[in-house]
């Protein structure tokens, strides 16, 4: 069975800033990115794509599936 794995927050961190400001970035709010991170919630493709562009990293390496 594969489920979606989002290193969202792993790449927040590292990048330096807070879930309101990549919220602000791309957006949306803070609970959506909250919500996001906690696997919550799927994003939508052009969300993937922006928080991607955000973090300036390809869109695979925030969410991917594991089997």
């Amino acid at each position: 069975r594969e489920r979606r794995r989002a290193d969202l927050a792993r790449l927040r961190k590292d990048a330096g800033i807070t879930q309101a400001q990549l919220a602000e970035t791309v957006g949306v709010t803070r609970k959506t990115i909250n919500t996001v991170e906690n696997r919550v919630f799927v994003p939508s493709t052009i969300l993937a794509l922006k928080l991607a562009a955000a973090l300036e990293v390809p869109v695979e390496e925030i969410f991917s599936l594991e089997r």
